[in-house]
Order: structure tokens, then sequence, then C-alpha cells
């Protein structure tokens, strides 16, 4: 009995094979219920954590900006008092920053700050230094300044 592949090559007999079918391609897309909704909820989480951080960040501008410009005042308590100042006013209601001059002023910035070095001999520079002419540099002032804006904490109630 004589086959149709007498005669045939190894090669040739391999062109004659069938290609073996391809397997239905795998889909990314999940297929229970559970994981599409584990998705969203990980995707609200997200949205949430991105703008609560930059309502943080837009919230805390008034220090970065106040940090700059206390880097570009030196030593200058004229200057430094005045940007404590605008600091406050961002940082909480003015009717309740506004007013307040002499010691009540040092007396909040010791409070919201959670110090009591503004009231000290350093301190007393920021009370005098607005209204001469040529008021002596104060070198520790700038950096508990800074303290301040960095640490001090506006309550709830008034953000």
């Amino acid at each position: 009995m004589e086959s149709e592949f007498d005669g045939l090559g190894l090669v040739e007999l391999l062109d004659l094979l069938e290609p073996v079918p391809e397997p239905v391609p795998v889909s990314l897309w999940p297929q229970t219920a559970g994981w599409i909704w584990l998705g969203l909820a990980l995707l609200a989480l997200l949205v949430w954590a991105a703008l609560r951080w930059r309502r943080a960040r837009q919230a805390s501008a008034y220090r970065r900006a106040a940090l700059a410009e206390l880097a570009a005042a030196g030593d200058d308590p004229a200057r430094i008092a005045a940007i404590l100042r605008r600091a406050a006013l961002a940082a909480y209601p003015r009717g309740e920053v506004a007013a307040l001059t002499g010691e009540p002023w040092l007396a909040f910035l010791d409070e919201t700050g959670g110090g009591a070095e503004f009231r000290g001999p350093r301190g007393a520079a920021l009370l005098t230094a607005p209204y001469t002419d040529a008021a002596a540099p104060a070198p520790d002032l700038a950096t508990l300044a800074a303290g301040w804006v960095r640490h001090h904490r506006v309550p709830e109630a008034a953000r």
C-alpha cells in the first residue's frame, strides 16, 4: 500500500502540517464586578487625596511666601515686623489680629507660636523698629520669626 506521503522528505512533511490554532486572546478587562468596584474606589481615593493635598498646599502658600520674604529681609526688624503682621493676617481672622499692638501683639505671637520668646528682648525690636528711621539690626529676630511662621497653629474655626 502506497501512501501519498511516500518519497517526501522531512521538510516537505513538515510543510504539510496544519498550523496550531491560536488561542482566544485573554481579556485584560476584569471579569468580575468586584474588581471594577475596587478600581473605582481606589480612583476615588486618589482623587480625594490629591484634592486634600492641593487644599493643604494652597492653605500654606502664605507660609512659603513669608519664609521667602524673611530670607530676603536679612536682619532688618522693620521688614520682619511687616512680614509677621502679613502672615498673621493671612492665617487668622482680621478682627483678631489687625488691632493688636505692643505687648498684646507679642503675647499673640507667643501664644500662637507655642513659645515665650517674643516677649523677651528679641521681640521688643518688633515694637519699635517700624517707627524709627534707622533701627538696629536684630540678628536672632529673623530666626525667631521664621520659627513662628513654620510652627504657628491656626485653630479650625479660624480657617
